[in-house]
């Protein structure tokens, strides 16, 4: 891992703690004993005005009468110290502090304006802190402890990354009890600058930490969250808790944490998105932790469970049901295999009962053929000590059948002295072994649901499509003449519109103000037609009897105008209610009612749900959510998850509905979101589907002016391809490339790219030896957060397949204003203007985004790279640290 902007935290050499005292039960004492007791090798150096010497050791002033480099500053003193201690560390060149006093923006008033000022102080020193109000850090592994925990921690492959304190506390204490050791333990605290997304990207690359674990009880950032959570995912396994499920703890999260609390399927649906998993409670997290860190993969959820105990069967079963992990069918042959080795009165199906008597041989047949059967995706296998069974022998014939599966085994030995000698077994062969059916059917849930959210982690969403552009400047033109009308409600009509523009078909809708007009507009359109109450102060026409069906004569027309206006003004006697609409009665034999909706989360902004539609919505309550933008496979996704989906094929005499069409309308939707910033919420219901496709029969559409920013998409959690950056051009030969961002998907090409690379343009580009990307460069380099980091490859396309051609590329900076860039050409395609090309697109977005300067380094020996950036304006100067590189720079 080289140089990361936190290493001052996480990896200091010295140590200068405010504070140190010896009162005992202070902070400062218990910060400084931890640091002195623990093995930590660099230097630690108390200030404290007060004494001249702590534990034998001198005690500072100040910073200058140390008189050497410090690291990081720890500082355990009043709130109101805090500015001008920062101040100091400023001055002394301090790059990291951790702030663990109390009274900033977990209070109010006073405390606020006070973590306003040292944000502003770290910001003009370029400080990066941790807290205030926060336990600390642990770095097990170099004897760091800069908390004032009386808890230690043992050296391990976890690390966790928590907005609580005092869970740090309960967590430490427990693990330490199930001999469980960490990489790093963060305690964020009121995190008023560093946050979950600068840590998540230092563990991400950190080489110590193979899975992290989060206790999340808000986010203040959900685009850095967001961008942090899904590079670490694409990294290493990573599992959350949060708290505030039900509106009670949500009350209790904001109040002490002061951190932004959203919806709570909405937070599930982010962290599908970024292909995390979540765990209920702290028991769940290392459970997930143990077995995702066994490096079982999956691809599907079908489990097959093995007992000698019907009831752990039943229970095992019972979870299985809960959690939505399906029982695998044992093939034919399976249950054949399993004929010939087990008493003729087993159970035969899943789960598999060797019954009471169950030897090792039973159970090394029995896991052998279900690993064998390609129907299972798992195995969970189950023992109780029972008479005449022997847990140990078991555990051997257990591991002896997986030894050459990659499916994953899961052991439940149930009981506690019998079975210590096979759970010791088990852990000897890293097979991941639990106490109770229940959390091993969970754990084998947390491996299918890592699966299922790694390929949603995935997908990223491409445009729909060249032959159907919608209207953007359409919708936005009518979305903007309504915040004018000083309104935040649109007409149904103008719902219509807006949906129309996006190619959603919808049926026509035109408002009446008078019994005339609506027989004037009735004998336009046809009979039969419907009519529906228009006012801007009704959301649900029904709930005030404001529809009228099937009218199909003039006569009833003039009647319904009058005796609907009455009905609903009577009902609703504060609405504005300026006439109706009418619309063709729409006909659908075979169509199924849905919704489809947008709302607008306080956390991570838009979301799109789906579900059951009609008037019975509120009480069915099924629905699922996503965050957008959406491809087909998240779309698809989304529709699988709903109760409704079952309806949604062919069944009786209902032949299927064109799932194709409704696929593409919540596409369509997503697509209005991202490039809408002004859609407060959006409800389409009903939504009729059939055989012939979709139509929106009524919708509704809320919006409100947008913030002022330079980032298009800066109200979405996860920021859309960027398909308005694809370009194509024409070299001097007469050759067409396209210029367009990177993709996951572009792993292969991108791969072939830089093994066939000559060894000297590997060498100016990586400054390294290298011979191919490592699987986790790979990761890094396809699969980007669009908002802090930007890849342009140049691709040939060809009859088919794409040959990449050139890549520039740069990452933003912790600052927020700057960036670092890197570019490399094919040799073969050198001096064709390729590199001009990205280089020149590659600038144009770093300054679209706002970034105020691009820099790189560049080897003093290639000089066509310093050639090219000098024609595009870059200063170059050679590097403090190293004669043989250039600095080079550019204001943009």
């Amino acid at each position: 891992m080289g140089q990361h902007y936190l290493d001052h935290l996480f990896s200091p050499r010295s140590i200068a703690v405010f504070g140190a005292s010896q009162r005992p039960n202070t902070v400062g004492r218990r910060v400084y004993d931890n640091l002195q007791d623990s093995d930590y090798t660099g230097t630690v150096y108390a200030i404290n005005p007060k004494y001249t010497q702590l534990r034998e050791q001198p005690c500072y002033p100040d910073l200058q009468t140390i008189g050497q480099p410090i690291d990081l500053a720890v500082i355990a003193t009043p709130a109101t110290t805090v500015p001008g201690i920062l101040h100091e560390c400023g001055e002394y060149r301090v790059r990291a502090v951790i702030i663990h006093s109390a009274g900033f923006s977990e209070g109010s008033g006073h405390g606020q304006a006070l973590e306003k000022e040292i944000l502003d102080i770290a910001r003009q020193y370029q400080i990066r802190v941790l807290g205030p109000n926060c336990l600390g850090l642990i770095r097990p592994g170099i004897g760091l402890n800069a908390t004032f925990s009386k808890n230690s921690a043992l050296p391990g492959k976890l690390s966790l990354v928590s907005q609580s304190g005092a869970l740090c506390t309960a967590v430490l204490d427990w693990a330490m009890l199930h001999d469980i050791g960490f990489a790093s333990i963060v305690s964020l605290g009121d995190a008023a600058d560093i946050d979950f997304g600068d840590i998540l990207d230092y563990l991400a690359q950190d080489a110590q930490t193979h899975s992290i674990l989060l206790y999340i009880e808000g986010i203040r950032d959900a685009r850095g969250f967001m961008s942090g959570l899904r590079s670490a995912a694409c990294m290493k396994p990573v599992i959350v808790i949060k708290s505030g499920r039900h509106s009670e703890g949500v009350r209790a999260a904001v109040t002490h944490s002061g951190a932004m609390v959203g919806a709570d399927d909405v937070f599930d649906a982010a962290l599908q998105r970024a292909g995390v998993v979540r765990a209920m409670t702290v028991s769940q997290l290392f459970a997930a932790a143990q077995v995702l860190a066994s490096e079982y993969r999956i691809n599907g959820n079908r489990l097959a469970i093995i007992t000698n105990g019907g009831g752990p069967g039943v229970m095992a079963t019972d979870r299985a049901m809960d959690l939505g992990v399906q029982l695998a069918e044992l093939s034919a042959s399976t249950t054949d295999a399993l004929d010939q080795v087990l008493p003729t009165h087993w159970s035969s199906s899943n789960p598999v009962d060797l019954l009471g008597d169950a030897d090792a041989d039973r159970y090394y047949h029995a896991v052998k053929a279900c690993l064998d059967d390609t129907q299972v995706d798992g195995i969970v296998v189950m023992l109780t000590p029972q008479a005449m069974t022997d847990p140990t022998a078991c555990a051997e014939a257990v591991i002896k059948a997986h030894k050459d599966s990659r499916k994953p085994v899961l052991a439940c030995w149930m009981g506690e002295q019998q079975v210590n000698e096979a759970n010791a077994l088990f852990a000897k062969h890293h097979l991941p072994a639990f106490s109770s059916p229940e959390t091993s059917v969970e754990a084998f849930f947390y491996l299918a649901s890592y699966y299922h959210n790694q390929q949603l982690l995935l997908q990223v969403p491409t445009p729909l499509g060249r032959h159907s552009e919608p209207d953007i400047d359409g919708a936005r033109l009518i979305i903007e003449n309504v915040l004018q009308e000083n309104r935040s409600v649109l007409t149904t009509a103008e719902s219509k519109a807006v949906l129309h523009s996006f190619t959603i078909p919808v049926t026509q809708s035109i408002e009446c103000h008078s019994p005339g007009d609506a027989l004037v507009v009735a004998e336009s359109i046809g009979f039969p037609v419907v009519m529906k109450i228009y006012s801007p102060d009704i959301t649900h026409k029904t709930d005030v009897n404001g529809v009228r069906l099937n009218i199909s004569d003039a006569q009833t027309v003039r009647s319904a105008f009058n005796e609907l206006m009455a009905t609903v003004s009577q009902k609703s006697r504060a609405a504005d209610i300026r006439g109706v609409t009418l619309e063709p009665m729409y006909h659908a034999p075979n169509g199924r009612e849905l919704i489809v909706g947008v709302i607008r989360d306080p956390v991570f902004g838009p979301a799109i749900t789906f579900g059951a539609g009609g008037t019975q919505v509120e009480v069915l309550h099924d629905r699922t959510i996503a965050l957008p933008p959406l491809n087909s496979y998240l779309a698809r996704k989304m529709i699988e998850q709903t109760r409704v989906a079952r309806l949604l094929g062919a069944w009786r005499n209902m032949p299927q509905v064109d799932m194709e069409s409704l696929v593409q309308l919540l596409r369509r939707v997503s697509e209005m979101v991202c490039e809408l910033p002004h859609i407060k919420s959006i409800d389409i219901n009903p939504l009729i589907a059939d055989e012939q496709g979709v139509i929106a029969l009524d919708a509704r559409i809320e919006v409100e002016r947008p913030a002022p920013t330079l980032d298009r998409y800066g109200h979405m959690a996860i920021h859309p391809y960027p398909k308005q950056l694809i370009s194509r051009m024409q070299l001097a030969d007469g050759i067409d490339i396209t210029i367009r961002p990177i993709r996951p998907e572009d792993a292969t090409i991108e791969q072939s790219f830089v093994k066939n690379l000559s060894s000297q343009s590997k060498y100016f580009r990586f400054m390294r030896s290298l011979n191919e990307l490592t699987p986790e460069m790979l990761v890094r380099f396809t699969q980007l957060d669009y908002h802090r980091e930007m890849a342009l490859i140049a691709v040939l396309d060809e009859a088919t397949d794409e040959t990449e051609l050139g890549v520039a590329r740069y990452v933003t900076n912790p600052d927020g204003k700057s960036c670092e860039f890197a570019l490399v050409v094919a040799d073969a395609w050198q001096g064709k203007g390729i590199g001009t090309h990205l280089m020149t697109a590659l600038i144009d977005t770093a300054r679209q985004r706002g970034l105020k300067q691009m820099e790189g380094e560049v080897l003093a020996n290639n000089h066509d790279m310093l050639k090219l950036i000098e024609h595009l304006g870059f200063s170059a100067r050679s590097s403090d640290d190293d004669p043989g590189i250039k600095v080079v720079l550019k204001k943009l």
